[in-house]
């Protein structure tokens, strides 16, 4: 088993590693080169900016029983279906129940968004360190 991150402005970084040191997992963080990461226990890997990129670089990465660690409804599901498990960011996991349900609602904000003329609606409220606890049980949990 590995973790693989998708790093690009992720809150959670610290925590991965904490978690997967004590665990003894190895940890890749993917980003575009954009991002500058430097990790004293992950293994980083940089792919050029482009649409997709660090998602099709995740999935290349990924095998059956390893870990995603994404806010990325699309990597999700894609590894989902090779096995892999998936956590957002938040702690929440990307399970058969809940995977249509995300899918459609994030049809359903682009699709606002297009009415609108806005690339963006209203974004998630600031981050916390209740977050931070919630996504670290969550992901302990995940990892056994």
């Amino acid at each position: 088993m590995k973790i693989l991150v998708d790093a690009d402005a992720c809150p959670v970084v610290a925590i991965v590693e904490k978690v997967a040191k004590e665990k003894d997992i190895p940890v890749i963080l993917v980003c575009d080169n954009a991002h500058v990461l430097r990790s004293e226990y992950s293994q980083v890997v940089t792919v050029d900016r482009g649409t997709d990129a660090v998602d099709f670089k995740l999935l290349s990465l990924s095998e059956k029983g390893d870990v995603i660690v994404t806010q990325d409804y699309g990597v999700a599901v894609m590894a989902h279906g090779k096995g892999v498990k998936v956590i957002h960011q938040s702690g929440k996991w990307y399970t058969n129940d809940n995977i249509d349900t995300m899918l459609m609602e994030r049809h359903i904000a682009k699709c606002e968004r297009r009415k609108s003329n806005k690339s963006h609606l209203k974004g998630p409220r600031k981050r916390t360190g209740e977050d931070d606890v919630r996504f670290e049980e969550s992901f302990r949990k995940m990892l056994g």
